[in-house]
């Protein structure tokens, strides 16, 4: 009978207190249960015949170690409920975790960077602010069930049961033998309900991931945990999105016959997975400092492991493409591998098998030799009117990068002017000089940026020539005085059929021969003097040419109003006529 049933029985008076009576019910069967009279089967409570008692009594007094009942709660949790044993955040990454309840590794000790740690109401009685702490500590999803132990109660009958049974596994006789075969059955109905059981507080239960607590609305067990699993992962890995492009040995095969820069929509060159490649040049760098050679054993065990979370093939890739970009070197028992040396079969192999691990060493390549340093100096001096005080490769190649940014800016500010006048001068120094300042910024490795200026230092220099007196145009004077002499010139061009003149043609050419140079800079101060004569002589011929129409424009208008004169339409047509002749006369003026 149950609990319930038991109660009903009990009760022999209208008047008496339920609840009350079911209290000292449930009383009295924990009493009888400690003394072996009566056994509870889930909610069904049975009175044992001595044989039964007996048996109960030896049952009891099997010994079962805490070890035991959480490693069975485990084995449930993990191996019949959430079997799940990596993370899944893409096709390509896979994430093992660790597995624990309470504080007990399942199946031995575990080393992986996360886990799932399943808190039992053996495990302690944590406040919520311990388990928000415990998550953000242990890099792992804390699943806190809720404080019932009616399970670890089944699993430790349910393991007495088994020890008993396995050392009385034969020599039972008549009705001994139907109660150990009944034993029998009572424990497989426990597994069956110790996994209901369990399955239950985990849908209930409270989930903590990086300090924080899950709020779902899913009761699916494994949903739950896969969604806090996905925050920890986004959280533990956090540089795996450096790796913005999945590589291969196919990948590393290309990546050999051409430079793996690919172009953008402006022409500009990008780099996959650039901050991946970074950071493991930035390690590499870290060792040779220290007079350390890289192992590829060394590299893949620190890029294999959080924050990052790449696999293999990320990582011969990007320490594939730091040697192609000539970032670091590499050897072979001691030997330099070099693109002369060996094939690029050779290298690939030396690259992508398990057997170089240990045997492929890296370090980061010399820095820029005193000629590529000279020639830097030199640029910056000429072009930015600074001077380098340092000696450290990277310092001088930041600085340079500040003042070109500052340039192509400017330059940038300059092509505006062109837009609106593209007869100033110094279109193609503004051109050449943006195209030289793009390049440089787009160099990502202080080799690449030493010898790139040093191959092109004369281009900097001659840039550098040309620009000082185009900068002076444009923030000084000479671009007034420039944009005057256009505008007079394109005046003097909308008239020129109508104007024959030597000396004003003379000026004008004096004009457009200065205003057409790719360097008019040490003439202009001579337009003024030529402007103004222009203007004087234009103004002259153009008051010389005024007379006779103006003539032309008094008779017609006498001979347009005689003829008015007297005809009805007179008042009508009168002030048109007025205002028509005006129009004339302002647009001959």
């Amino acid at each position: 009978a149950n609990v319930d049933n038991l109660t009903t029985l009990m009760i022999s008076n209208i008047d008496d207190d339920r609840i009350e009576v079911r209290s000292k019910i449930e009383e009295s069967l924990k009493k009888l249960i400690k003394e072996t009279l009566v056994q509870k089967n889930g909610e069904i409570y049975i009175f044992l015949t001595n044989e039964e008692q007996e048996i109960n009594n030896a049952i009891n007094n099997e010994s079962v170690e805490m070890g035991e009942i959480i490693g069975e709660a485990s084995t449930v949790i993990f191996e019949e409920i959430y079997t799940e044993k990596k993370y899944r955040y893409s096709s390509r990454y896979l994430f093992p975790f660790n597995q624990k309840v309470d504080d007990r590794f399942f199946k031995g000790n575990q080393s992986n960077d996360i886990g799932v740690t399943v808190i039992t109401p053996y495990g302690g009685d944590y406040a919520d602010s311990a388990l928000r702490l415990l998550s953000a500590q242990e890099s792992s999803v804390i699943v806190k069930l809720p404080n019932d132990s009616t399970f670890l109660d089944e699993i430790t009958e349910s393991i007495k049961i088994y020890k008993f049974l396995n050392k009385n596994a034969s020599g039972a006789r008549g009705s001994f033998d139907s109660i150990r075969r009944a034993k029998e059955d009572e424990r497989i109905e426990k597994k069956d309900r110790i996994r209901i059981f369990i399955e239950d507080a985990l849908k209930n239960a409270d989930i903590y991931v990086n300090g924080d607590k899950v709020q779902t609305n899913s009761k699916e067990i494994s949903t739950r945990i896969n969604e806090a699993l996905g925050k920890l992962v986004a959280s533990v890995y956090h540089k795996l999105s450096y790796i913005d492009t999945a590589m291969s040995e196919t990948d590393i095969r290309s990546m050999f016959k051409n430079n793996g820069q690919q172009l953008t929509l402006d022409g500009t060159k990008t780099t996959k997975n650039e901050l991946a490649l970074h950071d493991v040049n930035d390690y590499i760098a870290l060792n040779t400092q220290r007079h350390m050679k890289t192992s590829m054993k060394s590299i893949l065990e620190r890029f294999l492991k959080a924050p990052y979370g790449f696999v293999e093939a990320d990582v011969q890739w990007l320490v594939a493409k730091l040697f192609k970009d000539g970032e670091i070197a590499m050897f072979v028992n001691n030997e330099a591998v070099t693109l002369l040396s060996k094939s690029e079969e050779e290298i690939i192999r030396y690259l992508t098998r398990k057997e170089f691990n240990e045997k492929l060493m890296t370090e980061k390549r010399v820095k820029a030799n005193e000629k590529q340093k000279k020639s830097v100096r030199e640029v910056m001096k000429e072009l930015f009117n600074v001077t380098s005080a340092s000696d450290d490769d990277d310092t001088i190649m930041k600085s340079f990068f500040g003042y070109a940014s500052n340039l192509k800016n400017d330059l940038e500010k300059l092509e505006i002017h062109y837009s609106t006048q593209p007869a100033y001068p110094g279109k193609q120094v503004v051109a050449s000089g943006k195209k030289l300042m793009a390049e440089v910024l787009q160099m990502k490795y202080s080799n690449e940026f030493f010898t790139g200026i040093d191959l092109k230092k004369d281009d900097y220099l001659d840039f550098a020539e040309d620009y000082e007196p185009l900068k002076k145009f444009f923030a000084g004077e000479q671009k007034d005085i420039f944009d005057k002499a256009l505008k007079l010139m394109t005046i003097y061009d909308d008239s020129k059929t109508f104007i024959v003149d030597s000396d004003i043609e003379k000026v004008v050419d004096e004009v457009k021969a200065i205003l057409k140079k790719s360097n008019p800079y040490g003439d202009i101060f001579r337009l003024p003097d030529l402007l103004e004569k222009f203007t004087n002589l234009y103004g002259r011929l153009l008051d010389k040419m005024m007379k006779p129409i103006e003539v032309a424009i008094q008779d017609a208008r006498k001979r347009v109003f005689d003829e008015l004169e007297g005809k009805q339409c007179h008042d009508k047509l009168k002030d048109r006529f007025i205002a028509l002749f005006s129009e004339i006369n302002e647009k001959a003026a």
